[in-house]
């Protein structure tokens, strides 16, 4: 058995991170679209600018860069996934309003998703999983 850190927990702050070829396109996505809000904002710094969105209070945020000094495009793969349990079918609305605001539907490279979910790829090709089912349950193994 072994044992948990002290400094990991189930509240402990998460960011995700990515390149995006065009900020302005990726807020329309998932701002717009998904309905994020913009945490923060950052343009004109010396490293990149950036935009941070997420819900306010949650423990996680998605923050997309754009660096001034080297070119980092996005090379998503079809297995990056950002999911979203949902618990219920997704809205026609909601994947009719994604694919207005920037976003293509995609058949899933895993049937799974296709099954229990809606995939959409945002501006940059990376792909939003709307998904049927509650979160999986892990159980505690400590």
């Amino acid at each position: 058995m072994t044992s948990r850190p002290d400094h990991l927990n189930a509240t402990t702050p998460i960011r995700i991170a990515r390149p995006t070829r065009d900020l302005a396109a990726a807020e329309r996505f998932y701002v717009g679209g998904l309905g994020l809000e913009v945490l923060w904002r950052s343009t004109g710094e010396s490293f990149a600018d950036l935009l941070m969105l997420g819900l306010p209070g949650a423990a996680w945020h998605l923050e997309l860069t754009r660096p001034h000094q080297h070119a980092v495009a996005p090379t998503p793969t079809t297995e990056d996934l950002l999911v979203l349990y949902l618990g219920h079918p997704p809205d026609s609305a909601l994947v009719a309003r994604l694919e207005t605001h920037g976003g293509t539907r995609v058949p899933a490279v895993n049937p799974y998703w296709d099954t229990w979910g809606v995939t959409i790829t945002d501006p940059d090709g990376y792909r939003l999983v709307l998904c049927h089912t509650e979160p999986p349950q892990f159980r505690d193994r400590s």
